[in-house]
């Protein structure tokens, strides 16, 4: 009888010294990961906001095959959430709690694990913009573990830190493969023969080499702009760009970057944007989908229907692009639309 009294004395101390031990052991916790991806930050913020694109590039999709995701209406923004299930991990709700615009993302994790419960925590993003179109982004999480929760703990193999650090980053790789797939995408159609109305535009001209025509419409393509806000000329169409030399051979060219208005106007001698009139004509019009570095292969198929049809090309009209969809209308590449005009006799 007093060995029973012994053991359960024992027990008693071995008890209440975990508990203390327990006690002591600080519950709060904060890991995160970063990840610079060559991506800009609307794109990525946007695609992080939706819920249902978590499932082609979440980590936890490769931990396990029996994930089912549960969606509601609403699956971006304040209030969004989602639910998953499985028998292999603790099933969990991801909720929004508040966004700020291309800059951070608050959400609350909830999983339920069993015996202990339902554990909470706070998960954040953030996006930071970096040189060119990249995009530092950051993934964390921070909470408080209860008393169950850190017992819990002194059960697993891994600290907190262990286990989510190495997951998010591999969550930040996915991302940055599933984000760059995305923009890559691409479609070229020739439309096939049509009229285009012509009309005015307001340009400013110059003459580079054609490797920086890009480069050289995002410094010409504002001037315009401004010109035609400040003077009150009414924008009547996307800006194009109007090529009125274009010189393979010496990878030259002269063009101009131009946005349609309605009147005629005449602009002061000292001037450098000008007004001028592309007249009513029949044309080949191209359409690309995605990306402006595929605007040389959208060319090509242009000019190869032109042959492949016996057309014959108007060569006293320049060739022009219209950009439907810019880049700063939409940060995804691959939703860009550019309209190729080859004017044909």
């Amino acid at each position: 009888m007093k060995i029973v009294k012994y053991l359960f004395f024992l027990l008693l101390l071995v008890i209440i010294g975990g508990a203390v031990y327990v006690s002591t052991i600080d519950g709060e916790f904060q890991v995160e990961e970063s990840r610079v991806i060559d991506a800009p930050d609307e794109l990525l913020f946007s695609t992080i906001n939706e819920y249902k694109t978590w499932d082609k590039w979440g980590p936890w999709m490769d931990e396990s095959d029996d994930f089912v995701m549960e969606y509601p209406d609403k699956t971006s923004g304040e209030g969004a959430y989602y639910n998953w299930k499985s028998e292999t991990q603790p099933n969990g709700k991801m909720e929004t709690k508040k966004v700020s615009p291309f800059s951070s993302i608050d959400q609350q994790l909830t999983m339920n694990v069993p015996v202990v419960g339902n554990i909470y925590s706070d998960v954040y993003w953030k996006f930071e913009k970096i040189e060119g179109k990249k995009t530092k982004v950051t993934w964390g999480t921070k909470g408080s573990q209860s008393f169950m929760q850190k017992m819990y703990g002194l059960t697993q193999d891994s600290t907190m830190a262990q286990m989510i650090k190495p997951m998010y980053a591999h969550g930040l790789k996915n991302l940055d493969v599933f984000v760059n797939e995305k923009m890559k995408k691409y479609s070229i159609n020739v439309d096939g023969v049509t009229e285009h109305g012509g009309g005015f535009y307001m340009y400013s001209a110059t003459a580079a080499s054609i490797a920086v025509i890009q480069e050289k419409t995002k410094e010409m393509l504002p001037a315009v702009s401004m010109y035609m806000k400040e003077n009150n000329l009414p924008q009547t169409g996307m800006p194009f760009t109007l090529y009125n030399e274009y010189n393979t051979d010496h990878g030259t060219a002269i063009f101009s970057i131009a946005i349609p208005t309605r009147d005629k106007v005449l602009t002061p001698k000292e001037s450098s944007i000008l007004c001028d009139f592309l007249p009513r004509q029949k044309i080949v019009k191209t359409t690309l989908k995605g990306d402006h570095n595929n605007l040389k292969e959208a060319w090509n198929t242009a000019y190869k229907y032109i042959s492949e049809n016996n057309l014959e090309l108007n060569t006293t009209s320049p060739t022009f692009e219209v950009y439907r969809v810019q880049p700063s209308l939409q940060p995804n590449p691959a939703e860009w639309i550019t309209e190729i005009y080859i004017p044909i006799l």
